[in-house]
């Protein structure tokens, strides 16, 4: 049985972990607090944007815009987002292994020669290093501010990717962000842009007036739509993020407290046997001191 010098220092050395993991807690509910609004204000945007560029698509005709063009998918790269830090749950390992399940499962169904991981954040960067796989591009992690100017940087690499012939589409993979305790990984198609489908979009062959014309419409739309889609999916990762980190804690915090009854129970129960050994040493020694 431990000392009881040795279980005071476990239950202080634990008290010390709960206090981190409660702060913690706390600031990542404050930050989630403002990384769900700004999602939220973020989706009914993105949605147009992409109910927009998708009809504008379908009437114009793949051969209206490079970006439109289909060329099979047979050489693919996956834009995969995760964070810098750790700390919150199964947040990145499972948008990795989604990334890493769907390149293996298109892989083993004969439908890809060449995927290229573009990761976002440390931790996904560790990931796919580790297992050695084919990391072309990695990006630090976007927070605050720095978001819109990541979305640019992702939508330019990606865009001029696509454009050179190096891929022939371009997916997102990302935790969509639903509650604080759900998060689910999503994989989306940036590359080719999608046209709307008949049944939603109408009548595809009915007239449609492009002024000033085709191309320049989709000149300024198209990437306008890359942008929002992937810095839409920035935000839903930092506020999965912020959901994920502050639910592990509150797990965390929680385990402590349940660790600190168990070690504060064992340590008056030794208290309790070497007062009663004392005790019974003295009786013992009383009682020859008679004899």
């Amino acid at each position: 049985m431990p000392s009881l010098k040795a279980v005071r220092l476990r239950i202080a050395s634990v008290k010390s972990t709960q206090k981190i993991t409660s702060a913690m807690k706390m600031v990542a509910a404050a930050k989630l607090r403002r990384s769900q609004d700004a999602i939220i204000a973020a989706r009914p945007y993105a949605k147009t944007m992409a109910d927009i560029t998708a009809e504008v698509a379908a009437r114009a005709g793949a051969e209206a815009h490079p970006l439109l063009e289909r060329r099979g998918g047979r050489r693919i790269a996956l834009i995969i987002i995760t964070s810098d830090r750790g700390l919150c749950g199964g947040f990145n390992s499972n948008v990795c292994r989604t990334a890493q399940r769907y390149a293996d499962e298109k892989t083993a169904a004969g439908a890809l020669d060449e995927c290229r991981f573009e990761v976002v954040g440390r931790k996904g960067r560790d990931y796919f290093r580790r297992r050695k796989l084919n990391v072309t591009r990695d990006f630090p992690g976007a927070a605050g501010d720095s978001t819109v100017a990541r979305s640019k940087e992702l939508a330019s690499v990606a865009t001029e990717e696509f454009l050179k012939g190096t891929v022939d589409e371009v997916w997102l993979v990302y935790n969509q962000f639903r509650s604080v305790i759900s998060q689910k990984p999503d994989v989306e198609q940036l590359l080719p842009v999608a046209p709307a489908a008949a049944s939603s979009g109408g009548d595809a062959s009915a007239e449609f007036l492009f002024e000033p014309g085709k191309g320049e419409i989709l000149d300024y739309i198209l990437p306008l739509y890359i942008e929002t889609q992937i810095h839409r999916s920035l935000l839903e990762s930092i506020a999965s993020e912020f959901g994920a980190r502050m639910t592990a804690m509150e797990n965390a915090t929680k385990s402590a407290r349940e660790m600190i009854d168990r070690l504060t129970l064992q340590y008056n129960r030794a208290r309790q046997a070497s007062i009663t050994k004392e005790l019974m040493e003295i009786v013992g020694g009383a009682e020859a001191l008679k004899g």
